[in-house]
């Protein structure tokens, strides 16, 4: 069985190796420069089985475990930092939301949508004055007979503007009280509901972020998620299962910069020799290795755990925490390969540079991972 799983995942990790090279490669600068988020790539990716790789196959999904799901983050990452983000959060937050804690009409209705890239997923917790503060967030959800009016603004949004359908968590309770949020599935074209600014990003700057707005927009309670105050619950959940997708996503991109610099430390000559050849270099190529080999095991170890159905809110944290701080390390060590080089656009490691703090700060800042684990081996 491991030896089919370990095939399974080799199998993927080719497989999007090839499609990235092909699809994505190519446009790397056009994208990241333009801010433009191809949403026709989603749709390929959606017919590849990307887009609903954990959703069962009675649900039009690929049916796959998280070790499968992170090598192709990785693989993405890779090569796009942005195309791998965009592609776990539509796994991993919307998607696997409804997954979880949808009922039966819920999932029948969207997750052949979601997995088949027909329709993009965006996902609601974060607002303009709370981040990690969520048990204070101002966008709520007021009863009105059969329905839902909900009101207030979400932002840092992945497919804030383009996602088809969105997973909002709101308040229903008072503030900082406890289970005082619910979740609900909104659709785009709601009335009330809409798209807000597109952030001006340093990095990941081909996926899109921005604001959702509600304003007195009005949904059926068969559009809730779970129980009346369960919605921060389930979110800790969703992130549990979030964090191992961004140390995916952080170990691609530490693994492309890596990549590029150890093929640029072979090449480049100075005093007749390449630059690999002098200590100071193949140190850092040592210390890059090793960052980037320790990032796969945390991760791979949290995506097995995940897979055996045992908790990771732990190994999640602690491999988001050191996937992300050593992404950084190590895009950063590799501009300094490049020197000059590095630091500009017709080389890759500019970029993933830009990209790897993104990780250090979304679905939970490094700090907050350190709470996270702080708490677990204090219990």
């Amino acid at each position: 069985m491991v030896n089919e799983i370990v095939e399974n995942q080799e199998l993927i990790a080719q497989s999007v190796r090839d499609l990235s090279e092909r699809l994505i490669r190519p446009n790397v600068r056009q994208w990241d420069e333009s801010q433009y988020f191809p949403a026709d790539l989603f749709r390929k990716l959606g017919e590849q089985g990307l887009m609903g790789m954990l959703v069962p196959e009675a649900y039009g999904g690929a049916g796959l475990g998280y070790r499968e799901y992170v090598a192709a983050i990785v693989e993405l990452s890779r090569v796009d930092g942005a195309v791998g983000l965009s592609m776990a959060a539509h796994n991993s937050l919307c998607t696997n939301h409804i997954l979880l804690f949808g009922n039966d009409d819920q999932k029948a209705t969207y997750l052949p949508r979601l997995a088949s890239g027909e329709w993009l997923g965006a996902w609601g917790l974060t607002e303009p004055n709370t981040g990690s503060d969520a048990g204070n967030m101002r966008t709520t959800a007021v009863r009105v007979g059969d329905d839902w009016v909900l009101n207030g603004a979400k932002n840092f949004i992945t497919h804030g503007r383009s996602g088809q359908v969105a997973v909002v968590i709101a308040r229903t309770g008072e503030p900082n009280t406890p289970h005082n949020a619910t979740a609900f599935i909104v659709e785009r074209g709601t009335p009330g509901f809409s798209g807000g600014k597109k952030e001006d990003k340093l990095g990941m700057r081909a996926s899109e972020t921005a604001e959702m707005l509600f304003e007195d927009c009005r949904i059926s309670d068969s559009q809730r998620l779970g129980a009346v105050g369960d919605g921060f619950v389930q979110s800790l959940k969703v992130l549990d299962g979030g964090r191992i997708s961004i140390a995916a996503l952080s170990l691609g991109i530490a693994w492309g910069a890596y990549d590029a610099a150890l093929a640029y430390a072979q090449e480049r000559q100075q005093f007749g020799q390449p630059i690999a050849s002098f200590q100071g270099i193949s140190f850092k190529l040592a210390d890059m290795a090793t960052d980037v080999e320790a990032a796969k095991l945390l991760t791979y170890q949290a995506a097995d755990l995940k897979d055996e159905g045992k908790t990771v809110t732990k190994q999640s944290a602690m491999a988001k925490l050191f996937a992300s701080e050593a992404a950084v390390r190590v895009a950063n060590e590799a501009v300094q390969v490049f020197g000059g080089y590095g630091y500009i656009k017709d080389f890759p490691v500019e970029k993933f540079y830009r990209d790897a703090k993104l990780c250090t700060i979304g679905e939970g800042t490094s700090e907050i991972q350190k709470l996270v684990i702080s708490r677990q081996i204090l219990k």
